[in-house]
């Protein structure tokens, strides 16, 4: 088998998983569009065209102030809204954290800017509408597995103050994420390790342009303005290598960024929060929580 079509099963099994996952278990909480009015570079009108957030507000005797706006992974051609959606969704209720699952837009009707609009927008409105939502505007962090990490990688180093005298009052708040969590993340889309499937989807016909590509190689874009990162990947993952995440964390190292690194010697890609085949890969979660925990984000405020 060649690498080529190694990478194309990868993804496309990725994809068939985000599918299966999303028809198991229908999400909960109320939906939000990010543009009610219609989205910028939409191609029609259909539920596609219409990115949103799906809202599950933590329980007010536990809330924290804490919210997460999270990117299901999927290739940018699909999105696993349970096992990277809903499931997490539950996870961070329970430590008193509220989440907004993203259902950004995605291949092949759309590339990029399109999913890093569509994750700049949701960011935007969490903060905008931090009172109604009783959390704290500067305790939004932004999550994301596989190809959703390669856009939380994006999001957490591309980002903005807002437009001041924008006519839409969301646009004028800041879209820059107070933590990043990236979970087995697709990051660097010039290397021998790149996810192929996942780089396609988000540049179509301009996937050999070098100066896009230098630009969403994320590792290449941190700052010591970029946030705090906590990061999780196993030493088996052949479809997304751990090297990925071990590219980004150098870089937040280099900048001197707060980060935290868990490499697990077992398991594949995919694994969400967790699974039984391997039980030590159950343990990830409550490292995040202990991390999340010790910058403050559990306690509160």
């Amino acid at each position: 088998m060649t690498m080529k079509l190694r990478w194309a099963l990868l993804f496309l099994m990725g994809a068939a998983a985000g599918v299966a996952q999303e028809k198991k278990s229908p999400l909960v909480g109320p939906i939000e569009y990010l543009w009610p009015k219609g989205a910028p570079l939409a191609q029609g009108e259909e539920e596609r065209d219409k990115p949103n957030i799906s809202v599950y507000l933590a329980p007010e005797d536990k809330a924290t102030g804490a919210a997460v706006v999270v990117c299901p992974g999927g290739g940018y051609g699909g999105l696993a809204k349970d096992h990277e959606g809903h499931q997490v969704g539950v996870f961070f209720n329970g430590h008193g954290v509220s989440a907004f699952n993203l259902s950004y837009r995605l291949a092949p009707r759309y590339h990029h800017p399109c999913m890093l609009l569509d994750v700049q927008r949701a960011i935007r409105l969490v903060r905008s509408r931090a009172a109604e939502w009783k959390i704290k505007p500067d305790r939004i962090g932004v999550m994301g597995f596989s190809a959703g990490g390669h856009l939380t990688s994006t999001a957490v180093t591309h980002f903005d103050d807002g437009k001041a005298d924008a006519d839409d009052p969301i646009d004028r708040v800041s879209c820059r994420p107070d933590f990043g969590i990236l979970v087995y993340p697709v990051i660097a889309l010039d290397k021998p390790y790149t996810h192929q499937g996942s780089k396609k989807n988000l540049l179509g016909d301009k996937m050999n342009d070098p100066l896009l590509v230098e630009d969403l190689s994320c590792e290449k874009r941190v700052t010591d303005k970029t946030p705090p990162c906590f990061l999780f990947h196993t030493n088996a993952d052949s479809g997304v290598p751990p090297e990925n995440s071990i590219d980004f964390y150098l870089a937040l190292r280099k900048a001197k960024v707060p980060a935290e690194l868990h490499i697990y010697e077992r398991g594949g890609h995919g694994l969400g929060l967790g699974n039984d085949r391997y039980p030590e890969l159950k343990s990830w979660p409550e490292r995040l929580a202990a991390w999340m925990d010790v910058r403050g984000l559990l306690k509160k405020g």
